[in-house]
C-alpha cells in the first residue's frame, strides 16, 4: 500500500474533486458565521447550511473543501486515547441539488481504489437498513461483493439534527486494517468497537425534509454531503496505530519530548500528558489564527480551558518555563501550506499564547492558596470529600484542573465530589447553551427575509455613485412582505442594485432617500439580510410607494463622507499600531459611523501616554503627506504578494478588493473609502481602554468630528481660565498653584485637628473599663475620617497594654467604625471581624475584617451610640466566653 504524507493526502483529495468539476474553496473560519446553533465549526458542511437549505445560491452546485475542525464535547478525556482529537481537518465534495447517489459513490469508489490504490478486499460499506437502492448502486455498478455490504439501523445510517430540517440516510466506506488491529472476538466485523475496521468516509444523501410531526418529505433538490477525516485517513495510508504517529502530529509529538525530555510509548501517564498538549497546542493556534480570544465564555473558554489543560500536562511532564510558543513553530510549519493564515498571524498567535501561560502560572499559585484554605476547613470539620461547588469555583473560576484538585486532596488522603462537580459542569454547558440562542438547523431565527425567492440578491453600486435608479423589488413591513406602504409606515426596501452602504466590516449602513414617483422613504440604515440581499430601512415620509415601482436611490453625501473619513483613519490607525506597539497587533473588531471611529485591537497592556502620542502622530503625519488611496480587485494570492492584511475569522473569496494608502496602508476592504488621506483632516484619539482580555479600544474623530471636539475642548478652556482669572496660555500654571495652596491648607487643618484629638485623647482614655482581666476602651470622636480614626485606634492601643479598641467617628453625615486588639485579647477571644460586622448593621453599614483589626462605613449617624453599646456587648460576650 503506498504511503502520502497529510498534505498529500489533502492535495490529493482536492484535485480529484476538482477534475469532476467541483469548485474548490479554501476552509471557512473555525468562528461560525451567522450561526447560534454552534459554539465553533464541528464539521465540513457546518458552514455550508445556507446553501444547503436554499437560503443562499452557491457559487457552484458542485464544490470540494478541506475544513478545519473544533469539537470539544469531551476535552477530559482527549489524551486517554489514542483516537480523539479536539482540532480535526474534514474532506468533503458537495452538490447542491446537482448529483447525487449514483455520482457520490461512484468518484468515492474511484478515489479510494484508482487515486488511493486501496485494495477492494479490504474495502466494506455500509448502508441504511431501509436503502435497498444505494445497496444496488455498491453491489451491481461497482462491483462490491454482497458479503462487503453491510446493513445498519438509524442510528449508525441515517443522518440528522435535531427535530426538523434537512436530513437522509448515509453509507460509509470502511478499510479492514488487519486483524491485528482486532479484539480477537468471533464476531468482530464492521461496526464493532475495535480498532480493526475503521470507517475513514461518510457519503450523506440528504434527501428528506423532516418535518414536526415526524414525518419525512422528500426534498424538490437532494443534495449529497460528503465528510472524510484527513486524520484518520493518514492514519490508514500510512499503516501508523494512531492519528499520534501521522507525520504532522508526529512533528508535534516529537518536539513536545524534546522539551520535556521523555521518550513516547515508554509510559502510558507520560503518554497521556504528550498527547494532550500535542493535540490542545494545535487546536489553540489554530483558534488564534482565526481570532478566538481566551475568555471565560463560550469559544474562548473552550480555548482557556485548552490551553490551560496542555500547560498543566507539561508540567506534569517537568518541563520549566514557558514552551507554548515553542511548539507554535512546529504546528505552523506543517499546516501554513494550506492554512497560510497560519503564517500570516504567527507573531499574534505567540504572543497571546504566552501570555496566556503566564496568567495560567500566577493563577495556579493563587489556586493553591484557595485550594489550601478548602484543605484547612476539611480539616478543621473532621471531613475528607470537597464538594462539587467548591471544585466547580477552582475549575471555573481560578482555572485550576480538577485532576489537579483531586491529586492534592489524594496526598493529604481527602477526595472529590465527582458528581457534585458534574452537575456543576452540566449547569454550565445549558448556560452555554442558552447564551448560543437559537439551535435549530439553520442556527438563526427566521424572518421575513427568508420568503423571498435565493435569487433576489443586491449589486451594491455605491462605491463610485451616491445617486442611481433602481426598482424596489420587495417591500416589507417588520412582520410580513406588502404590495404598498402609505405616508408614516416603517418599511424595508430590498432591491437587485444599490448605491447604499449596507452595514458590514465595522462601517455603519448608509442612510438617505428612495423616491419613486408617488411617494419618498427616509432611509435610515442600510443592512445586509439572508442570501447576499440589502435591506433599507426606513419611514414613508410623503405619500405612497408599491413593490416593482421604479425610484431614485440617494445616498446622503456629507454623512458617506464622514464615514468613510472615518474608515480610511482606522486603516492609518491599524498601521502605526503595528509601527508603535508590535507586529503582534491585530484587528480584533471595529465600529465605523459618521461621528467617530472605534478600532478594537490586539493587545495585552494599556499603551503609554507616549505610545498614543507617537499614533496620533504618525496617523496625522500620513494624513499630512496626502496619500493617493487607490482600490483594485485582484486574486487572494496576489493581495498576499502584496502585503494586504487581511481581517481575523473573515472568509475571503477568490476575488478580493485591497485598499491601498499610498503603499503605507494595504488591506483587504469592501468598505467605502476616501481618494486621498488629506480628506481625512485631522486625527484625534479620544480614548484608549482595555475591553476584554487581551483586547484594547481605541476611540478617534476626524474631519468635523475632530474640529467639534476641538471646539468643546476650547470652551471647557475657556471657562476654566474664567473661573481661575487667568489667561488661556497660563492656566496649567494658575490651576498648579490653586492646588497647591489648597494642598498646604489641608495640611494646616489636619495638624489643628490632630492636636485637638491628642488634647481630647487624654480625657477619653478616663473612659477605659476593664473586662475579665482586659482593658477595653470604646469611645466616639469627633470629625475624623478612617485614616485619622486608624491612627487615633494605634494610639490607643499601645497605652492599653493588653485590651481592645473601638473607636467611631461621624464626618459629612457619613460614620467610620474601627476596632483593634492585642495579641493577648484575641487569644482570649476577641474578634474585631465579628465585633465591627454586628456594630456596623446599626448604622446601616457594612464592612468586617480579621480578628486583631477591622473597619467599617455606615450612614446613620443618629444611631453611633447605639453602635457602640453594641459593641460593648459583643466585647463582654467574647471575653467572658
Amino acid at each position: 500500500m503506498k504511503q502520502f504524507s497529510l498534505n498529500e493526502l489533502r492535495e490529493m483529495y482536492l484535485s480529484f474533486f476538482e477534475s469532476k468539476n467541483h469548485l474548490r474553496k479554501k476552509s471557512f473560519p473555525v468562528v461560525p458565521q451567522n450561526d447560534n446553533s454552534l459554539l465553533l465549526i464541528n464539521a465540513g458542511m457546518a458552514p455550508l447550511k445556507p446553501y444547503f437549505t436554499g437560503q443562499e445560491v452557491p457559487p457552484s452546485k458542485r464544490m470540494t473543501t478541506c475544513q478545519k475542525c473544533i469539537r470539544t464535547g469531551d476535552i477530559e478525556n482527549i489524551g486517554k486515547t489514542a483516537r480523539h482529537l479536539t482540532c480535526f481537518e474534514m474532506l468533503g465534495n458537495f452538490s447542491f441539488g446537482d448529483y447525487f447517489k449514483e455520482e457520490a459513490i461512484s468518484w468515492a469508489w474511484e478515489f479510494v481504489t484508482k487515486v488511493l490504490e486501496l485494495p477492494e478486499e479490504r474495502l466494506f460499506v455500509s448502508v441504511y437498513e431501509e436503502d435497498q437502492p444505494t445497496a444496488k448502486i455498491w453491489h451491481d455498478k461497482m462491483g462490491v461483493a454482497e458479503d462487503h455490504i453491510v446493513f445498519l439501523g438509524k442510528e449508525d445510517n441515517f443522518w440528522e439534527v435535531g427535530v426538523t430540517g434537512p436530513c437522509g440516510p448515509c453509507s460509509e466506506i470502511y478499510f479492514d486494517r488487519g486483524p491485528e488491529y482486532g479484539c480477537d472476538s468471533p464476531t468482530c466485523a464492521v461496526g464493532c468497537d475495535c480498532d480493526r475496521f475503521m470507517e475513514f468516509w461518510n457519503l450523506v444523501f440528504t434527501q428528506f425534509d423532516r418535518q414536526e410531526d415526524g414525518t419525512y418529505l422528500p426534498l424538490p433538490n437532494p443534495n449529497i454531503d460528503t465528510g472524510m477525516g484527513l486524520e484518520r485517513l493518514a492514519t490508514m495510508m500510512q499503516g501508523v496505530s494512531s492519528v499520534f504517529d501521522v507525520d504532522t502530529f508526529k512533528a508535534i509529538r516529537d518536539h513536545v519530548c524534546a522539551l520535556a525530555n521523555v521518550t513516547y510509548g515508554k509510559s502510558d501517564k507520560t503518554d497521556m500528558s504528550i498527547r494532550v498538549i500535542t493535540d490542545h497546542i494545535r487546536s489553540a493556534t489554530f483558534m488564534a489564527s482565526d481570532g478566538v480570544l481566551p475568555s471565560n465564555e463560550g469559544r474562548g473558554y473552550v480555548m482557556r480551558r485548552l490551553i490551560r489543560r496542555a500547560v498543566r500536562h507539561g508540567k506534569l511532564l517537568g518541563i520549566q518555563g514557558l514552551f507554548l510558543k515553542e511548539l507554535v513553530k512546529t504546528v505552523v510549519d506543517n499546516s501554513k501550506h494550506e492554512y497560510t493564515e497560519l503564517e500570516d498571524k504567527f507573531d499574534y498567535i505567540v504572543k497571546l499564547l504566552t501570555v496566556e501561560e503566564e496568567n495560567f502560572n500566577k493563577t495556579i499559585e493563587q489556586g493553591l492558596t484557595i485550594l489550601n484554605g478548602y484543605i484547612e476547613g476539611l480539616e478543621a470539620k473532621g471531613e475528607t470529600v470537597l464538594n462539587g461547588e467548591a471544585c466547580f469555583k477552582l475549575y471555573d473560576t481560578y482555572g485550576f484542573p480538577i485532576d489537579l484538585t483531586s491529586e492534592i486532596l489524594e496526598e493529604k488522603g481527602l477526595s472529590i465530589d465527582e458528581e457534585g462537580f458534574k452537575l456543576e459542569m452540566e449547569a454550565q454547558r445549558k448556560r452555554a447553551r442558552e447564551a448560543r440562542g437559537e439551535t435549530n438547523y439553520s442556527g438563526r431565527d427566521k424572518n421575513v427575509y427568508d420568503e423571498l425567492p435565493n435569487t433576489l440578491t443586491t449589486a451594491f453600486v455605491g462605491y463610485q455613485q451616491l445617486e442611481v435608479e433602481s426598482t424596489i423589488d420587495a417591500l416589507a413591513t417588520h412582520e410580513a412582505l406588502v404590495s404598498e406602504a402609505t405616508e408614516g409606515m416603517e418599511v424595508n426596501i430590498v432591491s437587485k442594485s444599490t448605491p447604499f452602504y449596507a452595514e458590514s466590516g465595522g462601517q455603519m449602513g448608509d442612510s438617505g432617500t428612495i423616491t419613486t414617483a408617488n411617494g419618498t422613504v427616509e432611509v435610515t440604515n442600510t443592512t445586509k439580510v439572508v442570501g447576499g440581499k440589502f435591506a433599507h430601512h426606513g419611514k414613508v415620509v410623503a405619500g405612497t410607494i408599491k413593490q416593482g415601482e421604479v425610484a431614485t436611490f440617494k445616498v446622503n453625501p456629507a454623512m458617506r463622507l464622514d464615514s468613510a473619513r472615518n474608515h480610511s483613519a482606522t486603516h492609518l490607525l491599524q498601521k502605526a499600531l503595528r509601527e508603535v506597539v508590535g507586529g503582534h497587533v491585530e484587528q480584533a473588531g471595529s465600529n465605523v459611523t459618521n461621528e467617530r471611529l472605534r478600532f478594537d485591537y490586539t493587545h495585552f497592556e494599556a499603551l503609554t501616554s507616549e505610545q498614543l502620542e507617537r499614533v496620533e502622530a504618525i496617523v496625522n503625519e500620513k494624513v499630512l503627506e496626502a496619500l493617493d488611496i487607490t482600490t483594485m480587485e485582484t486574486s487572494i494570492d496576489e493581495a498576499r504578494k502584496l502585503g494586504a492584511m487581511a481581517l481575523f475569522g473573515e472568509k475571503y473569496g477568490d476575488v478580493v478588493r485591497v485598499v491601498d494608502m499610498g503603499r503605507y496602508s494595504i488591506e483587504l476592504c469592501g468598505g467605502t473609502h476616501l481618494v486621498n488621506t488629506a480628506q481625512i483632516g485631522t486625527f484625534k484619539i479620544v480614548s484608549e481602554t482595555g475591553v476584554a482580555s487581551g483586547v484594547r479600544r481605541i476611540e478617534a474623530v476626524t474631519g468635523r468630528g475632530a474640529i467639534s471636539y476641538y471646539q468643546t475642548i476650547e470652551k471647557e478652556l475657556n471657562e476654566v481660565a474664567k473661573l481661575t482669572k487667568a489667561k488661556k496660555d497660563s492656566v496649567a500654571k494658575k490651576v498648579e498653584h490653586i492646588l497647591a495652596e489648597s494642598k498646604e491648607l489641608q495640611r494646616e487643618n489636619d495638624k489643628i485637628k490632630a492636636e485637638i484629638a491628642k488634647s481630647e485623647a487624654e480625657n477619653i482614655l478616663d473612659e477605659i473599663q476593664e473586662v475579665a482581666g482586659f482593658k477595653v476602651l470604646v469611645a466616639e470622636l469627633p470629625s475624623m475620617d478612617m485614616n485619622g480614626l486608624r491612627n487615633m485606634g494605634d494610639t490607643f492601643k499601645d497605652k492599653l497594654g493588653e485590651g481592645v479598641v473601638v473607636l467611631a467617628s461621624c464626618m459629612d453625615e457619613k460614620v467610620s467604625l474601627v476596632a483593634m486588639a492585642t495579641n493577648g485579647a484575641v487569644i482570649a477571644g476577641i474578634h474585631c471581624g465579628n465585633i465591627i460586622k454586628t456594630s456596623v448593621a446599626v448604622v446601616n453599614g457594612g464592612g468586617g475584617g480579621r480578628p486583631n483589626m477591622a473597619q467599617a462605613g455606615g450612614k446613620d449617624a443618629s444611631k453611633v451610640k447605639e453602635a457602640l453599646e453594641t459593641a460593648k456587648e459583643i466585647i463582654n460576650q467574647q471575653l467572658n466566653k
